[in-house]
């Protein structure tokens, strides 16, 4: 799944990015504060940014792209408007939670870590999230669901795809 990135639309954000870039340049350790302005302006990062990254702080754009796919709390690709997470925490993973995934993707056509060309839902699986008495569990957002069964998934889903 790839998503063009729009040089004209974003045009605003790029002016945005380079005049943080500006301010942030001269100081040690700027590439973190760039990134995550980058990815708090843009939602993500893609490979043109991290390029305009690149350039202006004259940083290697291989660098910049280990840092982006080394840390969690980067993404390559824009994240849907619903994220929905699904714990493969150990509780949850013995109850089944690998069927809610496995439904998941049947229902949306996409793999975790992936976004529905919409840009209305993104998958992921995510470690315990402190939920093991609601085992097996499963996020929307800020929305938890617990105690689910695989049959539980597409009307889960469906009142996300009617807002």
């Amino acid at each position: 799944m790839s998503f063009e990135f729009n040089w004209e639309q974003n045009e605003g954000k790029i002016n945005e990015l380079k005049q943080f870039i500006n301010e942030k340049k001269l100081t040690k350790g700027a590439l973190m504060p760039v990134m995550h302005k980058a990815q708090s302006v843009f939602g993500y990062l893609p490979i043109e940014v991290q390029k305009i990254i690149s350039e202006e702080l004259n940083v290697p754009l291989s660098e910049i792209y280990g840092v982006a796919t080394f840390y969690s709390q980067f993404t390559l690709i824009p994240k849907g408007k619903y994220t929905i997470s699904v714990c493969l925490g150990t509780a949850c993973y013995v109850k089944g939670s690998q069927g809610l995934i496995d439904k998941v993707k049947n229902e949306l056509s996409i793999e975790v870590g992936q976004t529905t060309p919409d840009k209305k839902f993104s998958l992921q699986a995510t470690r315990c999230i402190g939920a093991c008495g609601l085992a097996p569990v499963m996020t929307v957002n800020d929305d938890v669901y617990g105690k689910l069964v695989v049959e539980d998934v597409a009307g889960i889903i469906a009142k996300y795809k009617d807002k």
